[in-house]
């Protein structure tokens, strides 16, 4: 189950990309024009959960077809390295919402501020370099204006959208004992909402109770 959902989600997110980008008009007086970038902002959230889950062997018992199914959904999230999420990612595990934690923020609980760090510490030269080449290739077939709000935009709003519901939220100060031994809060039970806005992926402390636990059976332990 847990292959067959990661393909679909990977499957959506490339056949709805190239449908925009080949036959949808940029037209900022359309509603049906941020609809659909809103549906690729999700489907990109949905690459990163897909990663995530490969992280923690849940998407395959088959450890090479999960962490090629990891590596693959990181990749064309922002052509992020699968193996330096993997090293950053159990240290937040570890120390979650603590200094060594590399999610969490010590010296601001500024939104923006935390934000700007975090996209800081998860972006490398190597991905912007690959990140350049594919907008380039991109360009060889489609129009630039919609590579730019059909590609990139999506992909920086799935990232504030895995960040806010992800990390901020879940593990912003303060820290209270309901949040131990974690250091992380959860969405009230609500799985419609939980879903549409992050995948079950609100239901935190759940998860840092139940990190072998798939993202799409994550509501069964709310």
């Amino acid at each position: 189950m847990g292959v067959l959902i990661a393909f679909t989600i990977i499957s959506l997110w490339a056949l709805h990309l190239y449908y925009i980008l080949s036959f949808v008009k940029v037209d900022f007086t359309s509603p049906v024009f941020y609809l659909h970038i809103l549906i690729q902002a999700y489907l990109y959230t949905g690459l990163f959960i897909t990663g995530h889950d490969a992280m923690h062997r849940t998407v395959s018992k088959n450890r090479k077809l999960n962490d090629w199914i990891g590596r693959i959904a990181a990749f064309l999230f922002a052509g992020m390295s699968y193996d330096r999420l993997i090293k950053n990612h159990f240290l937040h595990h570890k120390h979650p919402g603590e200094e060594k934690d590399p999610d969490f923020n010590t010296s601001s609980q500024n939104f923006f501020v935390w934000w700007l760090s975090f996209l800081y510490r998860y972006t490398t030269i190597k991905q912007i370099i690959v990140m350049a080449v594919a907008f380039n290739l991109l360009k060889i077939w489609f129009d630039e204006i919609s590579i730019w709000m059909f590609w990139v935009v999506p992909a920086f709003l799935g990232t504030f959208q895995l960040f806010y519901f992800g990390t901020y939220l879940p593990h912003r100060k303060p820290h209270t004992d309901e949040m131990l031994p974690h250091n992380a809060r959860t969405l009230k039970k609500n799985h419609l909402i939980a879903m549409l806005t992050c995948y079950f992926f609100g239901y935190h402390h759940e998860h840092h109770e139940s990190p072998q636990t798939p993202w799409w059976k994550l509501y069964q332990l709310k």
